[in-house]
């Protein structure tokens, strides 16, 4: 069943021209991900189906009763509401005890445990999570999410993955994690030029199908030109409009000549950009770091090979942004050294565009011009093309001559990102530091820059919690394990994944071999155990939440007590141990209370 139509609608932003008499239908059921390069509209497509924004032209129709929620990607709060409170602003309605149970679940896997905290007070990559949880919450008939995938690390991307495979409504989806859009999605939706060309495909199935669209329309254009080279040759010869038959050839002619050719897809282009490196490189010896009781990095060392490619993975907040400062000399390490040779040129892709002119050149001023955003880090740069201007090499990175003397401030999230991306890489550094870079990069950047990497001559370290990136660039894994331990891997992500679940593997088949003879067991007594609460479930079953409410209670109590003594070490070290055991604890009654919830819901036969 058809239950939302885009019909015809156009939407432009003063002379930009986002969507152009473009359609999209939505069936029951159906997983939907919109892709497209930056600033071509996907985030405005996504803000009119959810009524946040109306077209110029062209309608909405949606079947009646229908019900939508919608995750956009800068999601606001109040700044004095907690956690709670702006969770139930969102999904707009009381939440009764059950769903807060399943809030308080949900954020906690998400990395969010101090449920009664300020909104003021949450990282932008916090309060992202938080929307997703309202969002998440309450059953819908369209879920539409603006980046749900941005800020959430490996295993919480993977959670994400598996409710969004069970959700039984429409979703419609822009992301540019390329494994979770074959996992999750039926149907790819790609903006291009402000038309909508539909795939009834996942990614992998859409890759295949655009090739084969693009061909088609090449091997048309050809058929066109042929026949055109025809007709201009026999106008040459002089053509009589005499007879009717004469001037009906002059009106083809004059047709095939006005009709407009195909467009090819601009696409961001990079040449080899470096410094020559010399035989010292980066080499980080013994170095700790701790924030308060929180260690970060413990003791880690590594002399970084020329041509490294070495990803860094783990939880968010972990400590790897800031082992990645600590890198590039932005903060000092507690112990420890860092030595860096002359002929080092480090280029830093911040995981943040900062609004603060004191974070250096992860400012961007809104008002400043494009041109002069890069000129101000180098008039021209030295590529394998020989020299290349400051202007030239914002065309190779899809901004217009006509949009170079616009302000940062009128480009897209996405933009802004790419723009930067230019601006670290003609700084000409033999090390590349890579903070998130897939955070706003359309695929279509991110799939360039794999291929610029493939040839980069020099050292990239990368931060990211994207997969495909990761198996695509990576030879070497760093893995922060908690406590300060960071471990090497060798390969992409998928071996190190591999290699963390073989290790785990053993206890696992132990339980599910105890498991499976204890069902052998009841089969052989001749009947087939029915789903029921063991005596020991019930019995959780019934306390479980106010343990819970205990030690939401003890954290709340020992983060004050944290604050009265905030001078005595020993106290200090005393409160914080016991806070983040209550925090673990926290977690896994969480954990066990999903599993119990979901158990009691199928024995009442839910």
């Amino acid at each position: 069943m058809n239950i939302l139509t885009v019909e015809n609608i156009t939407k432009s932003y003063t002379e930009r021209k986002m969507l152009e008499e473009a359609s999209f239908y939505l069936q029951e059921g159906e997983k939907v991900g919109v892709i497209g390069i930056n600033g071509t509209g996907k985030s405005t497509l996504l803000k009119i189906i959810a009524g946040r924004e109306e077209p110029d032209s062209g309608r909405v129709i949606q079947a009646n009763n229908i019900v939508i929620h919608y995750l956009p990607q800068n999601p606001e709060f109040d700044p004095e509401d907690t956690i709670l409170e702006s969770v139930e602003k969102m999904a707009a309605h009381h939440a009764t005890a059950s769903e807060q149970m399943e809030a308080k679940s949900m954020m906690t896997r998400l990395g969010i445990t101090d449920f009664e905290q300020k909104t003021g007070e949450l990282s932008g990559g916090q309060r992202k999570r938080l929307a997703l949880v309202a969002v998440l919450l309450t059953p819908c008939d369209i879920l539409i999410l603006d980046e749900p995938t941005n800020h959430l690390d490996s295993e919480m991307a993977e959670w994400l993955e598996e409710k969004l495979q069970s959700f039984r409504g429409a979703l419609v989806m822009v992301t540019h994690d390329r494994y979770f859009l074959d996992s999750v999605t039926n149907r790819i939706i790609e903006i291009d030029k402000g038309k909508i060309y539909s795939y009834q495909e996942n990614y992998s199935g859409f890759l295949t199908r655009k090739a084969e669209r693009e061909d088609s329309a090449r091997a048309s254009e050809r058929k066109r030109q042929s026949i055109l080279r025809k007709e201009i040759a026999w106008m040459q010869r002089g053509a009589r409009a005499r007879s009717t038959k004469q001037k009906a050839h002059i009106q083809r002619y004059e047709n095939l000549k006005n009709q407009k050719g195909i467009e090819i897809d601009s696409q961001v282009e990079l040449s080899s950009i470096s410094s020559r490196m010399g035989k010292t490189t980066i080499e980080l010896e013994n170095i700790s770091k701790s924030y308060g009781e929180n260690c970060l990095i413990d003791n880690f060392s590594y002399i970084f090979l020329k041509q490294d490619r070495v990803g860094f993975v783990g939880k968010n907040g972990c400590g790897k942004t800031t082992l990645m400062k600590i890198i590039d000399g932005r903060i000092l390490p507690d112990s420890g050294n860092v030595t860096i040779g002359q002929t080092i040129k480090i280029g830093y892709y911040t995981q943040e565009i900062e609004n603060d002119k004191s974070a250096g050149l992860a400012y961007m001023d809104p008002n400043e011009k494009l041109i002069d955003y890069i000129r101000n880090t180098a008039e021209y740069v030295r590529t394998t093309d020989g020299l290349v201007s400051a202007s030239a090499m914002l065309e190779r990175f899809l901004f217009p001559s006509s949009q170079q003397y616009s302000p940062i401030g009128k480009l897209s999230g996405g933009e802004k990102r790419r723009l930067n991306l230019l601006r670290v890489l003609m700084e000409a550094p033999n090390v590349l530091i890579l903070d998130e870079p897939t955070n706003d990069l359309d695929i279509e950047t991110m799939t360039i820059l794999e291929d610029y990497l493939d040839t980069y001559d020099g050292i990239v370290i990368m931060v990211s919690h994207d997969r495909y990136f990761l198996d695509r660039v990576a030879r070497r894994i760093f893995a922060f394990e908690g406590n300060g331990q960071i471990r090497q891997y060798e390969g992409g992500y998928t071996d190190y994944a591999n290699r963390r679940n073989e290790e785990v593997s053993e206890t696992a088949f132990s339980i599910e071999k105890k498991q499976a003879k204890a069902s052998d067991s009841n089969m052989t007594r001749g009947h087939e155990t029915k789903l029921r609460f063991s005596y020991k479930e019930a019995k959780e079953y019934e306390t479980i939440e106010s343990d819970i409410e205990v030690l939401e209670n003890e954290i709340e109590e020992l983060e004050k007590q944290m604050g009265q003594f905030a001078t005595d070490f020993v106290k200090l070290r005393e409160i914080s141990e016991r806070k983040e055991q209550a925090e673990i604890e926290l977690m896994d009654k969480m954990e066990r209370w999903e599993y119990l919830e979901e158990l009691a819901q199928r024995i009442e036969g839910k």
